[in-house]
């Protein structure tokens, strides 16, 4: 029985759940913009020393053709992280101190937003992006260029995430995965369909939708911001359409992931908050991910056990269609087919952090980031 159910699951995913495996949503080779409206970049930074430089020197170094405002906002940072930015040539303000109720990234844009609208008040688009994601110089073009042909209010590209070391190319590919399931790129670019999602490392957003929504006190406590943010607009009054993909060298990210460590800090941060603080989804999470990916291996054994020809091979079916789904984000990244082995091994991995992101809510503590804590 548990050969067949899971075959019957990982062929609805498969075949009903978005075609999210098939990693295929990209950016396009459209570079050019016909009237290059006004852009202003925002990018929210809080002890980022290590990669501000690189990042405001590539933003700086962008080819679009219209104007553009790079602004970045010192979130309190407790290193050198404006002055470098400064440096580089960038303008810096710092953000205010963070409000009850307020996500420090989300105020930090606030403040963001407001110097721009008043050093750029014309701009047409907003580029929200992290202090550690480098643009390649003609990815402003592209992004502008895709949401004026398609008339899109947002456009988030996925940024291409640190593989290096042994975690870095066992749990990295994984996350893309999971995040595409769990928002299916085609659902998220359908117009109409109710699933709103975006990377916060790459958001171009218009401002009038923006404005539309209330700014970010709409959504000033959202530790999910980026999908919040696009399920926002989405759903807001007219239908707007927004669109999500993954990038390949249009953007970059700069952690360093080859430390266990960072990743479960950055999986925990926000794991509970993605199941709305329920001890219910939590359970139903587990068993979840304990079924499709542990779930065909435990039929090949039992198969094995009980000398079953046919539940060794509905098991080992249920294996390759898991294998088969996860292929195309490998070889995104450019990893062998071998490696489609190994995403039982970070499931159970990715299913510990997302324990482990609860365990503090039980203390009356929420996420943690940054050196901060929510509630």
């Amino acid at each position: 029985m548990l050969a067949i159910l899971t075959v019957l699951a990982w062929l609805f995913l498969l075949l009903f759940w978005g075609g999210f495996w098939r990693a295929d949503q990209r950016l396009g080779d459209t570079s050019t913009v016909s009237d290059a409206p006004e852009v202003s970049i925002l990018i929210p930074a809080r002890n980022e020393a290590e990669t501000i430089d690189e990042v405001a020197r590539a933003h700086l170094a962008t080819t679009y053709p219209g104007a553009t405002t790079l602004i970045i906002v010192d979130d309190h940072s407790e290193d050198a992280t404006a002055s470098i930015a400064r440096e580089a040539g960038a303008e810096v303000i710092p953000a205010r101190t963070l409000p009850a109720g307020w996500s420090g990234k989300l105020w930090a844009l606030q403040n963001g937003l407001e110097h721009a609208d008043e050093v750029a008040p014309k701009a047409r688009y907003l580029l929200l992006t992290d202090a550690d994601i480098r643009h390649e110089p003609e990815t402003l073009s592209r992004l502008v260029a895709k949401a004026e042909a398609e008339s899109l209010a947002l456009v988030s590209l996925m940024a291409r995430l640190d593989t290096r070391g042994i975690w870095g190319a066992l749990l990295i590919p994984a996350f893309i995965f999971f995040f595409q399931k769990l928002y299916p790129f085609p659902w998220v670019n359908r117009p109409g369909f109710p699933l709103g999602a975006a990377a916060g490392g790459c958001v171009l957003v218009r401002r009038d939708a923006l404005r539309g929504i209330g700014d970010f006190p709409a959504i000033r406590d959202a530790l999910i911001d980026d999908c919040t943010l696009a399920a926002h607009i989405k759903r807001s009054e007219g239908g707007q359409r927004i669109w999500l993909g993954l990038a390949d060298t249009e953007v970059e990210s700069l952690r360093d992931n080859r430390s266990f460590g960072s990743i479960w800090t950055m999986v925990r941060r926000t794991a509970f908050t993605q199941l709305r603080h329920s001890w219910l989804l939590l359970v139903l999470a587990v068993l979840g991910m304990s079924f499709l990916y542990l779930g065909p291996i435990m039929a090949v054994l039992a198969g094995l056990i009980t000398a079953s020809p046919v539940g060794i091979g509905l098991g080992l079916l249920a294996c390759a269609l898991m294998c088969f789904a996860y292929w195309p984000t490998l070889r995104l990244y450019r990893f062998s087919l071998a490696w489609t082995a190994t995403l039982p091994v970070a499931a159970v991995l990715y299913t510990a952090m997302t324990v482990a992101s609860a365990l503090p809510h039980l203390s009356g503590k929420g996420g943690a980031w940054k050196g901060r804590t929510y509630p």
